[in-house]
């Protein structure tokens, strides 16, 4: 019996894959989630990208408030997620958007992206030193 035992509390690799790669993370509800990405925000993002990225954070949050469509939430939770994720690891800094998402988002979506890069466009021009 003691062997049984031994084995029911051995580690599993199921969920794991080569190449140690983390499994993904349980998506976190909105509200714990607009606040992880506001807290990093504060913690990792110059004045003038928080204020703008604030701005945007909230405003998307506030759009999506009353989607019931589940598939799209979870998109929408997933990709906050990782950005937030993205953001406490300063990795983003210099990426490019991988062409696959581009091709992926509406007409909707691509004019909101556009409408972001003459912000920051234009955040850059008011301030030459590169502060962004």
């Amino acid at each position: 019996m003691r062997h049984a035992i031994r084995l029911l509390a051995s580690p599993s690799t199921l969920g794991s894959s080569a190449g140690f790669n983390p499994a993904p993370l349980a998506l976190l509800p909105p509200i714990p989630l607009y606040r992880r990405i506001l807290r990093a925000h504060r913690k990792f993002l110059k004045t003038e990208m928080r204020l703008l990225g604030d701005e945007y954070v909230k405003s998307e949050f506030r759009a999506h408030k009353s989607v019931e469509n589940p598939i799209h939430i979870v998109g929408f939770l997933n990709e906050w997620q990782r950005y937030a994720q993205e953001v406490e690891g300063e990795s983003w800094h210099g990426t490019k958007l991988d062409t696959e998402k581009i091709d992926k988002m509406s007409d909707q979506q691509l004019g909101q992206l556009y409408e972001l890069m003459q912000a920051i466009q234009k955040k850059g021009r008011e301030d030459p030193e590169g502060d962004i």
